[in-house]
């Protein structure tokens, strides 16, 4: 390996990173990570943190999963690739089909279609949409609805469906037929609404409304994260998502329930939709499903969406990927959700989150430039502002706090005027409480 100025200094000048301007990774180089243990990682200079990112929402299991790792060894000795296309299949991808149907049966979920990872979920399941409607008769039904600050990847429909323009506005014109509502974000919302509870209905108001303005016959689903996780940690009301099914229901649109980040147990639950009460049409799924080990992801269906796509007016599924149904990626799955299973991570997220946002919500009493605390489960989030009073977010001294906060220990999420935590659930007391008094010390510091 070369050594550690060499990696240093030629990092930007080869790679682009993602979701960053090449110049100031130049400028001010990245953290390069290069070890990892149990919740722990560590960077070329040694320095060791917990990383309350957890990867990047998909660690769940932390950093040393032996299972995951010897299913992936075992399959790359037995079957490292083979096509699912039409004629041909592995035995690793129909058993994750399997118990894919079984760990989301009360969702309703009966159908898997594989992916390579979100975006690839994201897509296939605007797609399939669309083909379902065609198949039933109703070729117009073509548009999409979402939510203002939702995030549903970076392919071309998953960015036209994002609610947050930077994700946008670069590669505009995007895919049309695609609409936007106010998301149901108490601290900041079109409606000065602070109560979630009225604040839920305005919105549930707004997607009746766009539906109607649109015209029913024209929409094909909507698509909502249980809790909207990139644009900032934004838990709904209880009463959002069981109300968005209702409307769907009346006026034929298919509901897609995009948890990629929030299944397999973050939200305190094993789907973000179950956490709601919820089923869904379908649902994209991915990180979680292997924490991190391998890239993969699903597409789930109900029985609603079988019945017209395997039934006589039925056609050829016609999107896929090279690696749909990959027997590492299947395997490192069948390994990831034993373990998933077996510790059953959604309680530890549903105590460990509690107790982060208990933390949080103290430090908030402490420190003014916290503007607001958000959370459900092991997602939460602060949100930095310079003038509480005002609400003025400040992402540059968000910048200072995640710095100090590195410095004093612990890795977080800098986004925007945001500082978002997703540590793997496998969490201690001892490793929560430290993530609450390193963010402390950074916020001192700051």
């Amino acid at each position: 390996m070369r050594d550690d100025n060499f990696l240093t200094e030629m990092n930007a000048r080869h790679l682009w990173h993602p979701m960053a301007h090449p110049g100031e990774m130049r400028a001010a180089p990245p953290k390069v990570i290069t070890g990892a243990e149990g919740v722990r990682i560590t960077d070329l200079d040694g320095h060791t943190t917990i990383d309350a990112v957890g990867g990047l929402w998909n660690v769940n299991l932390g950093y040393s999963c032996a299972p995951i790792k010897a299913a992936i060894a075992d399959q790359l000795q037995r079957l490292p690739y083979y096509s699912a296309f039409k004629g041909t299949t592995n035995d690793a991808a129909i058993e994750l089909s399997v118990k894919l149907a079984e760990m989301f049966g009360p969702e309703g979920m009966t159908r898997a279609f594989f992916t390579a990872g979100g975006s690839d979920s994201v897509d296939t399941a605007l797609k399939l949409a669309r083909q379902y409607h065609r198949l039933r008769g109703e070729p117009g039904r073509t548009k999409f609805i979402a939510i203002r600050k939702g995030y549903h990847g970076t392919h071309w429909g998953g960015a036209s469906v994002n609610g947050n323009p930077q994700f946008r506005a670069p590669y505009e014109p995007m895919l049309p037929g695609c609409f936007h509502i106010p998301a149901p974000y108490a601290y900041r919302n079109p409606f000065d609404e602070s109560d979630p509870e009225r604040l839920a209905a305005l919105c549930l108001r707004a997607l009746e409304a766009e539906i109607e303005m649109q015209v029913p016959g024209t929409v094909a689903a909507f698509i909502m994260e249980p809790v909207l996780g990139a644009g900032g940690v934004i838990p709904p009301h209880p009463s959002f998502m069981p109300g968005a099914r209702e409307i769907c229901d009346r006026h034929g649109v298919l509901l897609i329930a995009d948890e990629v980040i929030t299944g397999f147990g973050r939200t305190g639950d094993v789907s973000g939709s179950r956490h709601w009460g919820v089923k869904p049409d379908m649902m994209c799924l991915a990180k979680a499903i292997t924490s991190g080990y391998f890239p993969m992801g699903a597409v789930l269906a109900n029985d609603r969406m079988a019945e017209v796509f395997e039934g006589e007016q039925g056609a050829m599924i016609g999107t896929g990927y090279t690696y749909s149904g990959h027997p590492v990626g299947c395997a490192a799955a069948l390994a990831c959700l034993a373990e998933t299973e077996r510790l059953a991570l959604w309680d530890r997220a549903r105590h460990q989150g509690a107790r982060l946002k208990a933390g949080l919500t103290d430090l908030a009493g402490r420190h003014d430039i916290i503007g607001d605390v958000r959370g459900e489960g092991m997602m939460c989030a602060v949100e930095i502002v310079s003038d509480r009073a005002a609400k003025s977010a400040d992402a540059a001294l968000a910048g200072r706090v995640f710095e100090a906060t590195y410095e004093a220990g612990v890795m977080v999420r800098w986004s925007g005027h945001n500082l978002v935590m997703s540590p793997p659930l496998i969490l201690s007391d001892g490793d929560c409480d430290r993530i609450v008094a390193a963010l402390d010390e950074g916020l001192a510091a700051a």
